[in-house]
């Protein structure tokens, strides 16, 4: 799959594991395609392909939203809940904590909606397991 275009047209008909998918193309320096999970939709997926993977990605909360005294403690959580969670990772983008996976650019359309579907999950669980971090 390498053109965002085919895969919103394709993705936006397609449904999995009972999930209908919601795209829209922002164009930029970089065009970002913002899907929304039907059941899941608080967290939106940002998705784009490169040459080289396509990467989905969802914003958790701002930097300035967690109480600054226990973001060690938080880093060090996070860490911890990168391995046993499916098919996602944390990270800081900016001033962001963000969850997300990566593709391959010759995954099938099955593969993209699960790993889409997989990330809105882990997302909305994850808001939830830190809790305690955010003010």
């Amino acid at each position: 799959m390498n053109n965002l275009q085919e895969l919103s047209s394709q993705i936006s008909n397609f449904e999995y594991k009972g999930h209908q998918f919601s795209c829209l193309t922002i164009e930029g320096e970089y065009n970002v395609l913002r899907v929304e999970v039907s059941d899941l939709e608080e967290m939106p997926i940002f998705l784009t392909i490169t040459e080289a993977q396509i990467l989905c990605i969802s914003y958790l909360f701002n930097n300035n939203e967690i109480h600054q005294d226990k973001i060690p403690e938080l880093n060090q959580y996070l860490l911890e809940l990168s391995v046993p969670m499916p098919l996602s990772a944390f990270a800081i983008v900016d001033e962001y904590y963000a969850i997300f996976g990566a593709l391959s650019c010759g995954s099938t359309l099955e593969s993209i909606a699960d790993e889409l579907v997989t990330l809105a999950a882990n997302s909305s669980d994850s808001l939830q397991a830190l809790e305690e971090f955010i003010k």
